[in-house]
């Protein structure tokens, strides 16, 4: 695709997410034109095309009419977790490049029709994970990747609110969205934890899952209470993952849990040469001349790695660098096979939770 060419975008679910990141954060690219929107609710995609998109943008419920549309180049896929593999496979196999949000399925089989479909049809395919397009996320994955850690053997990946249930959408129903704070926050820990570590190779895991809090009416919640009735999913996860190489990882996934210790899409990272953890800021300890060290880079200046600019808010980040691997013909920074190995593990916690019994895989 030649650089000086607009980039044209086609947008599917125009709800929370893509009104919060996608379409603000695509808008600020000056080659990019959104040019088709869709949703189920046909005001909400009227409403995306008179805010975001071009005079003659056309506007669907059926995103099969979107992806006829030759001249579309990209789409992306906003909708609930149920919807991500189908509408992806279909348009990969229409000829698109997708941007799919995260998590990538509702489970680790509609996650695998992902990749194969990228595959088999040559169109770029990524995952909506922007926190590794933090400024302390990008330092920290260059400490790693230079070796500064030594081997990561130890890690934890904390997904931890106290109270903060999204009572709005489809995110306490189990069937539309696969499950709750584990599929929905606990994967961006994940991934976060996966990247640094560069490991995609689990070999066992064991989970539990509890709904402990959810069925009680008026409770404090950082959005209003919820209605019990319809919170169908966990309110907390927790999983032991050991990979192949031995290490080990925790995850910690919860909307509401009785605990001060709290904080999103987060890593704390074990090696043999020095520790790392996000929990006050990005921190980095070891020793050195016989005594130990902890230290704070400062990371509000300057840019990113995998990204020429001066922004600093992830989203926009994350649509840049992903635009610029369309028109560049790079690869995006969320490899699909990356976030398919997220989406097993995450169903592994939820399988062992279910059964009482570990989750091997071959």
């Amino acid at each position: 695709m030649a650089s000086d060419k607009k980039v044209r975008v086609g947008i599917i679910g125009v709800g929370g997410i893509a009104n919060g990141k996608h379409m603000p954060n695509l808008a600020k690219i000056e080659n990019v034109e959104m040019v088709a929107f869709c949703d189920l609710i046909r005001e909400r995609a009227e409403e995306g095309a008179r805010k975001y998109g071009t005079p003659d943008a056309e506007v669907f419920t059926d995103y099969r009419d979107l992806l006829k549309i030759k001249d579309i180049d990209v789409v992306h896929v906003c909708t609930t977790n149920d919807a991500h593999s189908f509408i992806t496979v279909d348009a990969l196999e229409a000829g698109k490049h997708v941007m799919c949000e995260k998590p990538m399925a509702i489970n680790a089989a509609e996650a695998k029709k992902m990749v194969d479909a990228a595959k088999r049809t040559g169109k770029k395919l990524t995952i909506g994970y922007q926190n590794r397009f933090r400024p302390d996320s990008q330092y920290l994955k260059q400490l790693c990747d230079n070796g500064e850690l030594g081997e990561i053997y130890f890690a934890k990946a904390l997904a931890v609110r106290r109270r903060a249930v999204p009572t709005w959408g489809s995110f306490l129903d189990e069937e539309k969205q696969g499950g709750g704070p584990l599929i929905d926050i606990g994967t961006h820990a994940l991934d976060l934890t996966l990247w640094m570590m560069n490991n995609y190779e689990p070999e066992m895991v064991v989970g539990t899952t509890y709904h402990k809090l959810g069925s009680r009416k008026n409770a404090a919640n950082a959005w209003g209470p919820w209605d019990p009735e319809k919170f169908t999913v966990e309110d907390s996860a927790f999983g032991f993952i050991k990979m192949k190489n031995g290490a080990t990882i925790i995850l910690e996934a919860s909307w509401a849990l009785n605990t001060l210790q709290i904080g999103e899409a987060m890593t704390v990272l074990c090696g043999t040469e020095a520790g790392a953890d996000m929990l006050d800021g990005l921190r980095i300890n070891g020793e050195k001349y016989s005594r130990l060290y902890t230290t704070k880079p400062e990371l509000q200046s300057g840019g990113v790695a995998y990204f020429e600019g001066n922004s600093s808010d992830p989203g926009e980040v994350e649509a840049r660098q992903w635009i610029d691997a369309v028109v560049n013909d790079k690869e995006p920074l969320v490899k699909p096979e990356e976030a398919y190995v997220v989406s097993q593990i995450l169903e592994a916690i939820y399988k062992s939770a279910q059964t009482g019994e570990p989750v091997y895989f071959k």
